[in-house]
This record gives structure tokens, sequence and C-alpha cells, in this order.
């Protein structure tokens, strides 16, 4: 089966053609991102009006690439839930538009579920055997920082949520304080492996008895720190900073697999592509017993394949021309 998928969720613009849930045969993103730069972060209106001149160019790239045609495809997937209201209207009208006019199901899949689907994608050059369910998936991205229970492709159960800041959130708002520039991730990435102190702790919300998550105070003792110690090497704060977040997110995701009794963690977001984060997870893993999961750089950033992957595992669901994702 292929199916071709539409991701416009945030700011890029994306569309993939993915065969069986699993091979991805073209995989193009249309990414905006330099035009919000200069403000420090997504400018909603920007976005979307950006999609409205790419979506056509980039679904149809995506077909070109994976030498199909609209004749080929057996379903078209596209993200309804969540994302910027303006953003997800473009990739909605315009997959609705093009599944009534070529005649084709319509799939309706959620976005943060397919982040931890992404790893199950796999290209030409990818050999890893397919991961086990079931599994614990814990999606960190710059919106998102979520922990679920996955039985199977469809019996997943929300464990826990961040109350306040998202994880990448957290990362670009302390990389403004810091005067790095946007997107912060990637900075405070590079700069920590430099920086690597015992000196500075920045408080770790651990929220005992949840698997909930809660960013917001450690961007604040990041800010009364910088104020009162004018002389603060970046590179040490900002290892500190991420030290404090990877704890959280390693000791809170090895938790749930533990009592889930699940022996594989998906990870996937845009944060995922963290360095830190990868081989602190991997080595708890290691520690564990349990078998961690990162897709490829490409997939943990938004894209459509995973968006067509999960609408495969989805397909069968019964309603007819739409077919609603996992709740």
């Amino acid at each position: 089966m292929n199916i071709l998928g539409i991701e416009t969720s945030c700011d890029e613009t994306a569309a993939a053609v993915v065969t069986d849930g699993v091979h991805v045969c073209s995989n193009v993103v249309a990414s905006s991102l330099k035009d919000h730069a200069i403000f420090g972060g997504i400018i909603p209106e920007i976005a979307s009006r950006r999609q409205i001149e790419s979506i056509h160019g980039v679904v149809f790239e995506s077909l070109t690439q994976a030498k199909v045609t609209l004749a080929d495809i057996d379903a078209i997937a596209v993200t309804t839930r969540p994302g910027l209201m303006g953003s997800l209207l473009v990739g909605i009208s315009f997959a609705r538009a093009l599944a009534y006019g070529a005649k084709k199901p319509l799939i309706e899949i959620d976005h943060i579920q397919a982040h931890w689907y992404a790893n199950f994608l796999r290209r030409p050059q990818d050999a890893d055997p397919l991961p086990e369910l079931p599994a614990v998936g814990l999606v960190v991205s710059g919106g998102h920082t979520s922990l679920f229970d996955i039985k199977d492709f469809t019996k997943v159960k929300l464990l826990g949520a961040t109350r306040d800041d998202a994880a990448g959130e957290a990362f670009d708002k302390v990389a403004r304080l810091l005067n790095l520039g946007y997107p912060g991730g990637p900075i405070i990435d590079r700069l920590a492996k430099t920086g690597v102190n015992k000196q500075i702790r920045f408080p770790k919300a651990d929220l005992e008895g949840s698997y909930d998550f809660s960013f917001s105070g450690l961007k604040t003792a990041v800010l009364y720190y910088t104020k009162k110690n004018s002389d603060y090497a970046v590179e040490q704060v900002a290892y500190s900073f991420q030290d404090s977040v990877v704890s959280v997110l390693t000791g809170k995701a090895i938790k749930a697999c533990q009592r889930k009794k699940a022996k594989t963690l998906l990870v996937g977001g845009g944060v995922a592509a963290n360095s830190y984060l990868r081989e602190h997870l991997v080595k708890a893993g290691e520690n564990n017993g349990i078998r961690v999961c990162f897709p490829p750089l490409t997939f943990c950033l938004d894209n459509a394949a995973m968006i067509a992957g999960l609408a495969y595992r989805q397909a069968g669901l019964p309603t007819g021309r739409q077919v609603w994702g996992i709740d």
C-alpha cells in the first residue's frame, strides 16, 4: 500500500510517500525556519503563508521522487492535530481537496503519535530490525513532552505530559536568555560539550508520583543564576541546564518502562536529535535491559513520512473516506 503523507503542523511543509508503513520512497520538507529566526521563535502567520506558497510543489515533488503518480497512491494521510491552527488548515484543506478529486481515502493523523512511530520507518540504507511492541513512547519536541504506554498501534495511552514548557521550548527560551540565537537546541547541545562541570546545579522537577514534566522552574532558575553571576561561563550554564533536562527525561522514561514491563523505548521529536539525551538514554537502557530506539535525525524533525507510516497502521479502521487517528 502506497500512502501519501502531508504534514503542516508548524513551520515545515512536508510530503512523503511510504509503502506498507515502513519503506520511505520519498520525504520532502520545505522549512520557513530562516524567516522566523530573526524573531527568536515561530510566527504563525508567516508559517501559514509560506505553506500556502509551497504545499503544491512539495506534494508533487514527493510523488516525483517516489516515481509514482496519484493513480499509484492508495490513500492520503494528513496531520489534523495538534499544531498551529492556520498551518493545520493549509494541509487539511489541500489533502481533503486532493483526496476528493483523486477519489482516494483520507486518513487523519495525530502529529504527536506519529513522532514515536518514526522509529518504524526505513530507508534503503537502514538495516536495523524494527522495534517490538509493547513499548513506552517518549516524544520530546518544541511544543510537546509526552510519555505513552503503547500496547499496539491502535492501543496507546497517554501516561504523562508537560504541565508548562515543553523540553524543546525550554531549550529555546534558555538560549534566548544566553543570547545564543534560535533555534536553541542545537546550539546548547554543541556548547555543552565544552562546558562539563559540577559546580552549577539547576533544579530538577521530578513531580513524584506522576509521569508529568515541568521545565518552567528550571528556565527561571537559569535566569536568576545569570543575573546573580555576571561572569558566568555560557558553556557551563548550557551544560548544567541540559543535564537537568536530560536527567528528568531519562529517569521518567526508564521508570515508565520498568513499571509497564516494556523492553522497548521509542523516542521521537526534535529534541530526540540531542546527542546528550541519546547518550544517556541508551546507557540507561543498556543498564536496565531496555532497547532504546531513535529515528534517524531526518525523521526526528517534523516530516510527512511518519504521518504516512502511522496511517498505514490505521488504514483498516472503519469509517469510509475518512479515518481518524488515535485520541
